[in-house]
């Protein structure tokens, strides 16, 4: 093994000679038992598109006798951490994307990627590095919490609701939905939604991004406060806004248009699931009148809609959120791009500590398909160097932030970056 790992080269990534040869081995890596179900991403030439947005990026290809063996991708950005010195803002590496051809597994290769991109974040100061992964991959979860000593983090949950292109959903007309502009959308987040773990320091040019559909926020008709979001100098350094305060109940969220950047295709299924999608189809093409929600063809390429910064407050603000996911739905279907399948959102928690919190609220009032969610999904973290910070006698250190993020009950809800997705 030491011979054949004499012979890898790891460097980075070239568009114009490695395009083609990324693709298929992205292609080559999403196969498994015929009785399993498998997710191909179709990047449309674009191999690192999923971290393109992102401020900082980098992908890395592995090489063996002029053969491409492997690939990983990471980003950095600067999100907010609790009790990280200065000022509660750390600098984080994201790990995602590492494939190893399936002839060329077990020889370290995974490994040797892994090392190479920690070394990356380290020359550019990052204080953690943190990946995802299904709850359930063995290989994934052994390389980076046996080996490269990641913690498990957070499990949020992931909601896939299906978009009907034929039927449009019915929102109480007792709701009143707003787009914002960018200006008032920021200002939001920013007073509502900064404390959030892994909240984006650079959340402006999120929204600003032209993937970003747009800030939606709703309030009941008949609140005195609903004109807030109207104003012209909305995003007053005051709490009051001028004198107003936000409606008693409200909620708002993004949108993020996943499906401009690539596209997923459903590779393998058991044939219970591909006669159920046929039938379900038929069903609802002989029996219109039903409005019944039509389980999309997966089995064909296809888009999706993620909302992200989700936010509620008030005693029926659930009631809002509802109304907010059923307007991004009817959005969708009434898309030209009928390509755009489904709505994906993902709330951050930790259902797994017992300890309930705004997104297990959330997770009662977002619509969704428990067939195609996935209600643990993993996040691992590592602190990759220590900070010390001396405040009188004490010294406050990365290890203890680490140790307070791995080890204590989530009490606050996790921001996730929809340039991540």
């Amino acid at each position: 093994m030491g011979e054949l790992l004499k012979e890898l080269r790891i460097r980075r990534y070239e568009s114009e000679s490695d395009g083609a040869k990324v693709e298929e081995l992205e292609r080559r890596c999403e196969v498994g038992p015929s009785e399993s179900i498998f997710l191909f991403t179709d990047t449309m030439g674009d191999p690192i598109c999923r971290i393109r947005n992102s401020p900082m990026y980098i992908m890395l290809v592995a090489e063996m006798d002029k053969a491409l063996v492997g690939v990983i991708q990471g980003s950095i950005k600067v999100v907010t951490i609790h009790n990280h010195p200065p000022k509660d803002l750390a600098k984080v590496g994201y790990v995602l994307g590492l494939r190893v051809s399936p002839n060329h597994r077990r020889r370290g290769i995974g490994s040797r990627l892994v090392m190479r991109l920690e070394e990356w974040f380290n020359s550019n100061d990052v204080d953690y590095a943190y990946m995802a992964t299904e709850k359930d991959n063995i290989a994934s979860k052994r390389i980076f919490m046996e080996k490269f000593t990641y913690t498990k983090f957070r499990t949020p949950s992931i909601l896939v609701n299906p978009v009907n292109h034929h039927h449009n959903l019915q929102i109480s007309s007792n709701i009143e939905i707003s787009r914002l502009k960018i200006e008032q959308a920021e200002f939001l987040y920013r007073r509502f939604m900064s404390s959030y773990e892994f909240f984006p320091n650079d959340i402006d040019n999120i929204l600003r991004n032209k993937l970003s559909l747009g800030t939606f926020v709703a309030n009941f008709k008949g609140d005195h406060n609903n004109n807030f979001w109207g104003d012209d100098d909305f995003g007053s350094s005051n709490n009051n806004n001028n004198g107003k305060v936000v409606p008693k109940s409200w909620a708002m969220l993004s949108v993020w248009n996943s499906g401009e950047i690539f596209k997923m295709r459903l590779g393998k299924a058991p044939i219970s699931c591909l006669l159920y999608t046929k039938s379900w189809c038929l069903i609802d093409k002989i029996f219109p009148c039903l409005k019944l929600t039509t389980l999309p063809d997966f089995f064909n390429p296809f888009g999706f809609y993620f909302m992200y910064g989700l936010y509620h407050d008030g005693p029926f603000s659930g009631k809002l959120v509802r109304a907010l996911c059923q307007f991004v739905h009817n959005m969708a279907s009434k898309s030209k791009d009928e390509n755009c399948k489904i709505i994906v959102t993902e709330v951050g928690g930790g259902s797994d500590n017992n300890n309930k919190n705004d997104d297990d609220e959330l997770n009662n009032h977002i619509p969704h398909w428990k067939l195609l969610s996935c209600p643990e999904d993993l996040w691992c973290i590592k602190a990759l160097k220590n900070h010390h910070q001396f405040q009188g006698t004490t010294t406050t250190t990365t290890t203890n932030t680490f140790n307070e993020l791995t080890k204590t009950p989530p009490t606050r809800a996790l921001f996730v970056d929809p340039r991540e997705v």
